[in-house]
């Protein structure tokens, strides 16, 4: 098994200002590392129309959960769920990356996002920074925050 984060389902509402933030439209591939329920991937497709969406998640129930919920929903066609580690994630095709992950969780992610990433990917991480990235946006509501990164800008 490989590095878990404990699972907390992002609120909708957060959700909704992620995608908002990182202006997800039709042309976009989102890809959600450590994706849980599968909400976030759901709502992009269907709340902003993108493209396509691809989500990693480690846990297997949880995977299992999001897709019947994807099935039930009729998106598998434009959503992929991967029962796999996050830090193996195939992320060259990414417009668009969201993360709800710890602070070392971030930290440990960044090399990869440097190195894996095309320039002009979003990046949006709810409630933890990416240190030594500069945000493009930092939005905070109700004791929330929310941070938009753009490669290559964000990095140093």
């Amino acid at each position: 098994m490989g590095w878990t984060v404990p699972y907390l389902p992002t609120p909708p509402e957060i959700v909704r200002r992620m995608l908002k933030i990182a202006r997800v439209g039709s042309v976009d591939v989102v890809c959600d590392l450590g994706c849980g329920d599968g909400y976030i991937l759901i709502m992009a497709v269907k709340e902003f129309g993108a493209d396509r969406a691809v989500g990693y998640e480690i846990r297997e129930d949880l995977c299992r959960a999001a897709l019947a919920e994807i099935e039930r929903q009729g998106l598998q066609g434009r959503v992929r769920l991967v029962n796999g580690d996050l830090f193996d994630a195939d992320l060259h095709e990414a417009t668009v990356i969201t993360l709800y992950l710890d602070e070392s969780t971030n930290q440990r992610l960044k090399p990869k996002l440097e190195r894996t990433t095309k320039v002009g990917t979003r990046i949006v991480s709810y409630a933890y920074k990416i240190k030594g990235w500069r945000a493009a946006k930092k939005i905070r509501r109700h004791g929330d925050t929310i941070y938009l990164y753009t490669v290559p800008e964000s990095i140093n």
